[in-house]
């Protein structure tokens, strides 16, 4: 039987270098945008590197000189309203604009006016859609394909261990469909729908909160892990040994995440997904903190967040209250949130040790069992799960007190 082949779409940092290291790999495009504009994304602004345009519009010259293709990102689950006002719009068609200048190829979204602005005025550039659509049906499959989408990035946290769902996907579409290979959110997170919203007004120049993002939703899933070290295996995570059972029901196109990770983390995974084997902790895979300090003649930048820049947009004195973001300081160094790690990852799962843990989800999904009842990614999680006590405790104590803060209220000025 003919061996499929696969090809990626790797998360871009911004770096010049992230280009170079990708090269030799198969990598079919790398996907941004702008820390901020008016449509906004599914990352917080202060998590990415601010560039200018000029800077961004030489980077994409850069990925094109080299072969690769670019896909900007326009996929905020919410726009605000502004695309069904004139104003709103007029600045996303300049937006647009510009994209469409640079010879980008592609662009992602989860708004369906978004889409048919795009297939009726730039007729150059495909449209994706993201996974922030919420695809896991057929028919929602179908609708988007119905409204002129090129292709669909599946909604992970839903489909990524539901085989006959994905089955039955590929087989009633037409068009290129994508699977994102290391997020690490839990499968049919509660929180998904809001944390969405959020990402995308925390990306949006033009929202009124101006960048200000303490991201509830990603502490307590973060506390989740912390709490119940099975949440760490009941999330949408597929390993680099398994894209076989992918590729063997039609899927060869995956999605390979972190914006905010240093070129050498983003060069480790695609790596590891390119050769479909880890030798490792698979959090240095899909986690999206606590990225270990670069080797000696590891390229590229070391990723982390501009502390100026950080104080300016999240911690604003005017909005919060500063002697209560110590304590969410204090957890954001205990687990490196904002800066690379020295020395051990406090917290192991040891990839190999997962090894056959897909097969029962090749016949039997998720979304009609009790996890409790069923039990099966806690036997995995005891066996592959490693948390040093001590640290395990101090971080439950850390995210119970960061957690209240935000619930109570007791964090913002106003």
């Amino acid at each position: 039987m003919e061996e499929k082949t696969v090809s990626f779409g790797v998360a871009d940092n911004l770096d010049d270098e992230l280009i170079d290291v990708l090269k030799s790999y198969p990598v079919q495009e790398i996907y941004g945008k702008l820390a901020e504009d008016v449509v906004g994304g599914g990352r917080a602004s202060i998590l990415i590197p601010s560039i200018s345009r000029k800077k961004f519009e030489q980077h994409v010259r850069n990925a094109h000189n080299a072969g690769i293709k670019y896909n900007y990102l326009l996929n905020a689950a919410c726009l605000d309203n502004q695309e069904i006002t004139r104003n709103g719009q007029k600045k996303i068609r300049e937006l647009l604009d510009w994209i469409s200048s640079m010879g980008v190829e592609r662009v992602t979204v989860s708004n369906p006016l978004l889409l048919k602005t795009i297939k009726k005025s730039y007729p150059n550039i495909s449209v994706r859609i993201s996974v922030f659509a919420g695809v896991d049906h057929v028919r929602k499959a179908r609708m988007w394909q119905d409204m002129g989408a090129d292709s669909i990035t599946l909604d992970s946290m839903l489909v990524n261990r539901e085989f006959s769902t994905l089955e039955a996907i590929r087989k009633y579409t037409d068009i290129d469909l994508q699977l994102m290979v290391n997020n690490s959110c839990m499968t049919s997170c509660a929180m998904s729908q809001g944390h969405m919203g959020f990402l995308a007004h925390a990306s949006q120049s033009s929202h009124h909160t101006g960048g200000f993002s303490p991201d509830y939703c990603y502490i307590s899933c973060s506390k989740m892990k912390m709490d119940e070290r099975v949440n760490y295996i009941r999330a949408d995570w597929i390993r680099p040994e398994d894209l076989k059972a992918y590729t063997d029901i039609g899927y060869n196109y995956f999605k390979i995440t972190e914006r905010t990770a240093p070129t050498y983390i983003l060069k480790k995974r695609v790596k590891a997904y390119a050769e479909q084997s880890y030798e490792g902790n698979l959090l240095d895979l899909i986690q999206p903190f606590s990225y270990p300090e670069p080797k000696e003649g590891e390229k590229g930048k070391a990723g982390g967040v501009s502390q100026l820049r950080f104080i300016w947009k999240f911690a604003k004195p005017w909005m919060s209250n500063p002697l209560k973001l110590l304590k969410m300081n204090k957890l954001a160094q205990k687990r490196n949130m904002l800066t690379p790690r020295k020395g051990e990852a406090p917290v192991i799962i040891d990839n190999k040790k997962l090894d056959g843990f897909l097969e029962r989800f090749k016949t039997s999904g998720c979304r009609d069992l009790d996890c409790e009842l069923c039990r099966y990614c806690h036997d995995w999680a005891e066996k592959t799960v490693h948390v040093g006590e001590a640290y395990e405790k101090e971080c439950q104590e850390l995210y119970k007190e960061c957690t209240d803060l935000m619930e109570s209220g007791s964090l913002w000025k106003y």
